[in-house]
């Protein structure tokens, strides 16, 4: 499918360039017959300006629903993980398995691709069979396709990291509050820059190096915030643990496979829920077996609280991996760290948490690291040529604020004389 071109990598979106928006198709005109230079100098110069005027006005329209789609973006992402945060805090009150509600909410990866597919058939104007889409598809993984092999050396070790991610998430949740836990999870953006920068060989960056000093100061000091308590120290740690299982994942899918289409990324994500299904399902089971997770009916579990959990999970996570295609990378990302000032609202109206200075410092550490590592790899060059034009400006304005002194007598005098000229 040659429309949906770009290419997104599962669950690192908010990783990717930042787009923008250099010109605008269609523009350009077929040139005139050539004319006299004195009559064809002006039409040339007001065919110009017209040109540009109309590029830089559907330039900025292009530029406008793009930042519009991305308030829509943010909202949805906030909101979405937010939501998942509280509605699981919510649901350990009555339901108390934490690995359970984990493998639930995976088994809903498995509609990704028919989702995907659905949008396919809506609007793309070249439509093609399930069969065909998934065969195009496949060649993400080799020109084999998706053989046995390729999906227990590709794929299982990141549906197991995935697993780990979510669990340790959930289970952080069961012994800090949200506010700690959607804070700390945001340090695991300054844990894909080292990574990235150790294994990938990734560009150094000063910058990113500030903001990954600022992430692990920030984690010291919320695990001081509550005087380093047994049960905030193992919430702190699980919580890290889970930035840094997802920070793995990340790195290891661009090392091994690279990025992946919309089709291709969907497809993937779907197969991630095969593989929980399949393979992680004797889990839950054993632990219910051996009461490490037991409920004593499947009529005392929530399952309106467990498919809510699953839907917010699942909208975040298509949001955040496809959100590419309406709006910039980057607008995305700002919706994880909002959802913080939101869980912490939340918090501070249904929870005893207790907003001390060590607190409120660490997370303005940690949002100030994370806002740091979303600044783009070129920010410096494009700082100097704002600067350079900044001065350039006060040079012309200084200039010609100096000429206008010596030119006022003059100009002053010309005007006081009479002319009787008619």
């Amino acid at each position: 499918m040659k429309k949906h071109s770009a290419r997104v990598a599962p669950l690192s979106a908010c990783n990717s360039p930042v787009l923008t928006l250099t010109k605008v198709e269609g523009e350009e005109r077929p040139r005139d017959s050539p004319g006299p230079a004195e009559a064809q100098a002006p039409a040339a110069g007001a065919e110009a300006g017209g040109r540009g005027s109309r590029r830089c006005w559907r330039c900025s329209q292009a530029q406008l629903k793009k930042i519009f789609w991305g308030v829509a973006v943010v909202l949805c992402v906030c909101s979405s993980w937010a939501g998942s945060t509280q509605l699981a805090k919510l649901t350990f009150r009555k339901f108390d398995a934490p690995f359970t509600l984990t493998w639930f909410a995976t088994n809903w990866n498995f509609l990704f691709f028919p989702l995907y597919y659905a949008g396919h058939v809506c609007k793309s104007a070249e439509k093609q069979s399930v069969k065909q889409r998934y065969r195009e598809c496949c060649r993400f993984f080799g020109d084999n396709g998706l053989t046995l092999k390729v999906f227990f050396t590709k794929a299982a070790p990141f549906g197991v990291l995935w697993t780990l991610t979510n669990y340790l998430y959930l289970h952080a949740i069961k012994k800090i509050n949200t506010t700690d836990v959607s804070v700390l999870f945001c340090c695991n953006k300054a844990f894909v820059f080292l990574l990235s920068w150790i294994v990938l060989r990734d560009r150094f960056m000063g910058v990113r190096i500030v903001a990954a000093i600022l992430a692990i100061a920030g984690i010291v000091m919320m695990t001081y915030a509550d005087g380093f308590h047994s049960h905030s120290v193992i919430g702190i740690a699980l919580v890290v643990g889970s930035a840094s299982m997802s920070a793995l994942y990340k790195v290891l899918f661009k090392l091994l496979l690279g990025s992946a289409k919309f089709g291709e990324a969907a497809l993937f994500l779907s197969i991630l829920g095969v593989f929980n299904i399949l393979f992680i399902t004797c889990i839950p089971v054993i632990l219910y077996f051996t009461k490490v997770e037991y409920w004593s009916s499947f009529d005392d579990i929530p399952w309106g609280n467990l498919c809510g959990f699953s839907v917010l999970l699942l909208t975040f996570n298509i949001v955040l991996n496809f959100g590419i295609a309406v709006t910039y990378p980057t607008l995305m990302s700002l919706g994880i760290v909002l959802s913080v000032p939101v869980n912490a609202v939340v918090d501070h109206y249904t929870s005893k948490i207790v907003f001390n200075g060590v607190r409120v410092i660490a997370i303005i550490i940690i949002g100030l690291g994370f806002l740091l590592l979303l600044l783009p790899e070129e920010w410096d060059v494009w700082l100097i040529k704002l600067l350079t034009r900044l001065k350039v400006r006060k040079k012309e304005e200084t200039a010609e604020g100096s000429a206008d002194p010596g030119s006022g007598p003059q100009s002053k005098s010309r005007r006081a004389r009479p002319s009787f000229a008619r």
